[in-house]
């Protein structure tokens, strides 16, 4: 190994360890003159520690752009040698990945279409067994914490010892707001599953437009994400692919100054103090909660028999609805959203159906 390769390896392993963590670059290389263009830009800000590019691009529908394929890897390579940034990119076969480090490529990620399978999960996995190059392993498109957890135990036992995961939002059908959902639950779940792994947001691709990056970015920060993979063009609305989620470098740099930049704790004892009695009233009123939950489902069950022996159906849909509007407005008052109120009704609902199931079945 030459001292160049030597002193690149320890760069990408001071840059993996960095908190926050950002990569970025065009979400595909499209001419050698764009890729070092945005590369030396990038490099220019002082704010980006890796450079991101798509080689390869699963597209959902034949007929667009699906990358320049290998012959933009040399371009990658040229750009690290000018601007000493780390390279990355998508891999979603062994070929590619075979094709990547021949070119020197530091870092590589596997895409939600690729986690999504297991088979081409492990394909990759396998082309990975003997090489130490850290892997960062999106979400799948759906919403499957298991499936994304399975992609991260099949490059572990390829013998990968350093993974991350990248949080690119979830396929939902009739969604407008967003082009993924974020479903941070699931993401804080996975976060919770693994608090090992960096876990770096890609606002990209769960907004698919750049005007609302900044809120998603403040919100990972706020959550205690790593970083950030995040698309950059040098002419976002003449990008060959996902034009309207670019930015240029220098807006980039903008949006990351504006950043109210958050850390997980402090050695301030007040503030210990202070938080400690506030969540000792947290895990009281949890307490509470769970008591009059257990009290409502015991209820529950008594309407339960009285409806097995009228010979009546569990579902009353006029009466869920009435609960429902009642449980709105009143949230309302309080200050709590109709989507909370939703979802928790929703689970309360479920588990009375339940209950009221078993009396019925008895």
């Amino acid at each position: 190994m030459t001292s160049t390769e030597t002193t690149m390896k320890e760069t990408v392993q001071a840059k993996w360890k960095k908190r926050p963590l950002i990569i970025s670059g065009p979400c595909s290389a499209e001419t050698e003159e764009q890729v070092l263009e945005t590369a030396q830009r990038l490099a220019k800000t002082g704010k980006v520690d890796m450079l991101r590019a798509g080689i390869w691009k699963p597209r959902t529908r034949p007929g667009s752009f699906e990358g320049i394929g290998t012959k933009g890897l040399p371009w990658m390579q040229q750009a690290k040698k000018i601007t000493g940034l780390p390279i990355t990119v998508e891999v979603a076969t062994a070929k590619q990945v075979e094709d990547a480090l021949h070119f020197d490529v530091d870092v590589l990620w596997i895409g939600a279409r690729t986690t999504v399978n297991p088979f081409s999960v492990q394909e990759v996995a396998d082309a990975l067994k003997g090489v130490k190059v850290p892997v960062l392993i999106k979400n799948p498109i759906n919403p499957d914490l298991e499936l994304w957890t399975g992609a991260v135990e099949r490059v572990a036992k390829a013998g990968i010892d350093q993974i991350g995961l990248i949080h690119r939002g979830f396929s939902a059908y009739g969604n407008s707001e967003y082009r993924n959902a974020p479903m941070w639950h699931l993401a804080i779940e996975m976060k919770r599953r693994n608090p090992e792994l960096p876990f770096i947001n890609d606002p990209s691709h769960i907004c698919g437009r750049r005007d609302i990056l900044l809120d998603v970015m403040q919100k990972a920060v706020n959550l205690d994400y790593d970083g950030f993979i995040i698309e950059s063009h040098i002419d976002p609305d003449k990008a060959w692919s996902d034009a309207k989620q670019q930015v240029t470098p220098e807006r980039l740099a903008e949006m990351l100054d504006e950043i109210v930049w958050r850390k997980e704790d402090t050695s301030s004892e007040e503030f210990h103090a202070a938080l400690e009695k506030l969540r000792q009233q947290i895990n009281h009123l949890d307490d509470e909660l769970m008591q009059i939950l257990g009290q409502r489902m015991k209820v529950a069950e008594q309407i339960g028999l009285y409806k097995k022996n009228n010979e009546i159906t569990i579902l009353q849909t006029n009466r869920w609805n009435e609960i429902l509007e009642r449980a709105f407005k009143q949230g309302d008052k309080i200050g709590l959203s109709k989507e909370f109120i939703t979802k928790y009704f929703d689970a309360v609902h479920m588990e009375s159906i339940n209950h009221q199931n078993k009396i019925m079945n008895s």
